[in-house]
């Protein structure tokens, strides 16, 4: 896997496995754009953050406190001239929606005016699940949805032509597996396009209602029709033929998961296949759907606009149901959709019977987070009725709700609007609720919920947790930050512009309990005699902590130790079957900070510092092994198995991912290049110490969402994971199990709830299973954290067929080529090594 700044200047006619967000952001740099902007929201983050921010360079780049403001950026960009693309999650649509909707109706002669919106259907990291596609419909834009990793590479060249050409804002919506899985992508020739001329003047950006009624009829007469008749004929719309008497409409990632589900079954039906769905090519439509003699069904994420737009055509197709539930599609929902209207179709695929139940592992603040003081202070303080409830908001303070310290979350910014309408219902309460929201949403949004609660004098308390940056979807800058993306430093200062908003504002360290309790306790009392306060929670994000303040440097005295659990207060730390307590791999040590459990502890020296040297962990110098990288003999394609299938389950932190990357690193070398290679992992909330997935294929395979019983190897990093709904119906009738000998439990879980491993193999019997301890072995090499773990697994996965069947020498080279520095290359041949040697 190559960097991103590696690969923007290669070759027309190189490949690459790429991200959905990279192969995007590398087809706008080589469409020509000049701008981007954007706000980050998983799964569109990387757009910029790992790509673009990465060649400022070339483009101008940047992070905008909302979606709203990058919108209205990115419209200056087009009348500038400039080419430019602003990228935000679904919700961030309705956010800008008034942005969107007013530029939509403009026909001034601009730069191209693109908006990238990645959906979350499941969802994984957003607060729902609704279809934007009869707002965008609405607004007379039109909408592109890439079908797969090379178009997501080659649609900014066409949505950039579209909008020059129609002089229209055009939107790229984009599913959040397809923006969040790695596929082979070829690269094609870059184009270089001038900046338009600036306009004589800036009339034709002017929205007066007389001038908005003009420019709607406009839209709607001329330039909505002229779309359509270009669609019809672009090469977004396609047509495969089959040999049934059925057949499938579907739309953007759609396209492959069907391939996928009718390559399981063996069936060709025919497949109208759309990349356009705003206006939709009526022409097509008709004339595929009268080629067809049996049934016609449509498979779309989402509601029903597809089916809706093709019923009112007149034409009888057969869509989801008016109350169904499925808002993203697998391989086997489709088959079992298709079934229950072709009587021809019967899969029943065999699925393992293991009746046990998985502990539930909610999505965690990170080990060492400072959001804990606050959680555990609230949760202190609501049971003992002091408070009645806290209102929440989006970001990572979300996960207080599983400490029961937080209550209810809206939208971004409405934590403490929401407290301040309950509030005026009820004056009385003012002193008993909270609101809780983090620095960046707080610059987002949130800053218009302060001013309201001076303007309005609501008394209460707000609390605002500032890690200086925006963590949940990976660590970007906002206003709160020292620096914004270009690196530049800025005079913007959140302490500032809160106190200058006339509320009382506290400043504290979020790893000092007593002063987090003792100044919430304060700030209750002064809103029951009508104050408002603001506390600000301070304390650096633990993963932009440096990795050496982050070494575990405590131990129990079990002689003082009491094992009565209240220590038990995060993913560091777990108990055993009598209370006991034990640090974990994945301890912080609260990034040297006073350690919260420490801190919770009520017997002193119970929890100290380890004050023997011998004692204290030390973390080996990897020695590189006595291994050479070489070039690799030319491998065969007939040699290989027609594909390889692997899925890998665990928890956040352990490194699943990686398993991704080494395996579409080494597919790239080998015949696999020449057909697909495919990857697809779990990111966002769920990453946060929550199950985590990550899939691989290559060969002749289509889709990341694989199919029941396609899957070679399963790998469960953790015991329980394993148990996670759908993860064991992937798994061939002869296919492998790898399990690592170990178990996390949840925080606040008991150890009798975990499952019992011994049943779990014995309900697995029929298939190949093995075990090993993974992170045993990466210690055994002085890894004291067990950061190896994973490649130690990757290298005991390299001797299980269908993996082995590529050589050990051609798996070196793919660790070595994303190894980022001789250091690591050193710890992680060892580790791979470790593993092929059968620990």
């Amino acid at each position: 896997m190559s960097k991103f700044r590696e690969i923007v200047d290669s070759p027309a006619g190189s490949k690459f496995i790429l991200q959905g967000n990279a192969a995007f952001a590398l087809g706008v740099l080589h469409a020509g754009y000049h701008a981007a902007d954007g706000y980050p929201g998983t799964p569109s983050t990387e757009v910029i953050d790992k790509s673009l921010a990465q060649v400022q360079d070339k483009i101008t780049v940047g992070w905008s406190v909302s979606e709203a403001v990058a919108v209205s950026v990115g419209l200056g960009h087009a009348i500038a001239g400039f080419d430019v693309v602003v990228t935000m999650k679904i919700p961030g649509v309705f956010q800008a929606g008034d942005a969107i909707s007013s530029a939509a109706f403009f026909s001034g002669d601009a730069g191209a005016f693109v908006i990238y919106v990645a959906s979350d259907y499941v969802p994984s990291s957003t607060q729902h699940v609704i279809d934007p596609r009869y707002f965008f419909s609405s607004i007379c834009v039109p909408v592109l949805e890439p079908r797969n990793h090379q178009e997501m590479y080659e649609i900014p060249a066409t949505a950039a032509d579209i909008s020059r050409k129609f002089r229209t804002p055009v939107v790229i919506l984009v599913s959040g597996n397809l923006t969040h899985s790695e596929g082979l992508v070829e690269l094609r020739q870059p184009r270089i396009i001038q900046p338009r001329a600036l306009p004589k003047s800036l009339d034709e950006w002017m929205c007066l209602p007389h001038i908005a009624r003009k420019n709607y009829n406009t839209v709607v007469q001329e330039r909505i029709p002229q779309i359509a008749a270009w669609g019809e004929e672009s090469n977004l719309v396609n047509i495969t033929d089959g040999d049934e008497d059925w057949g499938i409409i579907t739309c953007g990632i759609n396209d492959i998961i069907v391939r996928e589900a009718m390559q399981l079954i063996g069936k060709k039906p025919g497949i109208l296949s759309l990349g356009k769905t705003n206006p939709i090519p009526k022409k097509i439509i008709r004339k595929f759907w009268g080629s067809i003699s049996g049934k016609v069904f449509v498979i779309e994420d989402g509601y029903r606009y597809l089916w809706e737009k093709i019923k009112f055509m007149g034409l009888d197709v057969i869509g989801k149901e008016e109350t169904s539930t499925i808002t993203d599609w697998t391989p086997d929902k489709i088959l079992e959709f298709l079934g229950e209207h072709l009587k021809e179709l019967n899969f029943k695929p065999v699925k393992p019977v293991v009746n046990i139940k998985p502990v539930e592992r909610p999505p965690s603040i990170c080990p060492g987070c400072p959001y804990r003081s606050v959680g555990l202070t609230i949760k202190k303080l609501k049971r003992k009725k002091k408070i009645y409830a806290s209102f929440g908001d989006i970001g990572c303070s979300t996960l207080l709700h599983f400490y029961d310290a937080l209550d209810t979350v809206l939208c971004m910014g409405a934590s403490d609007t929401m407290r301040q309408g309950f509030v005026l219902s009820r004056p009385d309460m003012a002193g008993k609720v909270v609101s809780i929201i983090g620095d960046s949403t707080e610059c987002h949004s949130g800053l218009d919920a302060t001013r309201n609660s001076v303007f309005r004098n609501v008394p209460g308390v707000k609390i605002v947790l500032d890690n200086r940056i925006t963590a949940m979807t990976g660590g970007q800058p906002a206003p709160s930050s020292e620096y914004n993306l270009a690196g530049d430093t800025h005079n913007f200062n959140m302490r500032k512009a809160i106190e200058a908003e006339g509320c009382r504002t506290i400043v504290v360290d979020g790893y000092n309990l007593k002063q987090v309790e003792t100044e919430l306790k304060l700030a209750l009392k002064l809103a029951g005699e009508g104050i408002f306060s603001v506390l600000i929670v301070e304390g650096a994000c633990i993963n932009e902590v440096p990795k050496n303040k982050t070494t575990l440097k405590l131990e129990f005295d079990y002689d003082i130790c009491a094992n009565c659990g209240l220590c038990n207060v995060c993913p560091g730390i777990e108990l055993d079957e009598c209370n006991k307590p034990s640090f974990t791999v994945f301890c912080t040590d609260c990034g040297s900070n006073e350690q919260i459990c420490k801190q919770v502890c009520n017997k002193e020296g119970a929890i100290t510092p380890i004050t023997d040297p011998v004692k204290l962990p030390r973390q080996e110098r990897p020695v590189m092994p006595d291994i050479r990288v070489r070039e690799h003999t030319q491998i065969e394609r007939s040699s290989l198995p027609e594909s390889i299938r692997v899925a890998v389950r665990g928890i956040g932190g352990q490194g699943n991912l990686f398993f991704g990357k080494v395996l579409s690193e080494l597919a790239l070398r080998t015949p696999y290049s020449n057909c697909n290679i495919v990857k697809g992992d779990t990111h966002g909330m769920a990453q946060l110490g929550g199950p985590v997935i990550s899939v691989f294929c290559c060969g002749d395979v289509y889709s990341p969402v694989l199919a029941p019983n396609s899957v070679d190897i399963l790998v469960a990093m953790e015991i329980n994971e394993v148990l996670r709904q759908g993860f064991l119906d992937l798994i061939k009738p002869n296919g492998t199990l790898i399990f690592n000998d170990f178990a996390a439990l949840p925080v606040n879980s008991k150890k009798e709830d975990y499952p019992d491993f011994r049943k779990i193999r014995e309900s697995l019997s029929d298939y190949n299973i093995i075990v090993a301890d993974f992170y045993k072995a990466a210690r055994d090499l002085g890894d004291i954290k067990g950061i190896t773990a994973n490649v130690v697994a990757i290298g005991l996965l390299s001797t299980v067929y269908p993996c082995s069947s590529i050589s050990e020498d051609v798996w070196i080279e793919a660790i070595d080529a994303i190894s980022p520095e001789e250091m690591s290359k050193a710890a992680n041949l060892s580790a791979f090594m470790k593993g092929r040697s059968g620990l």
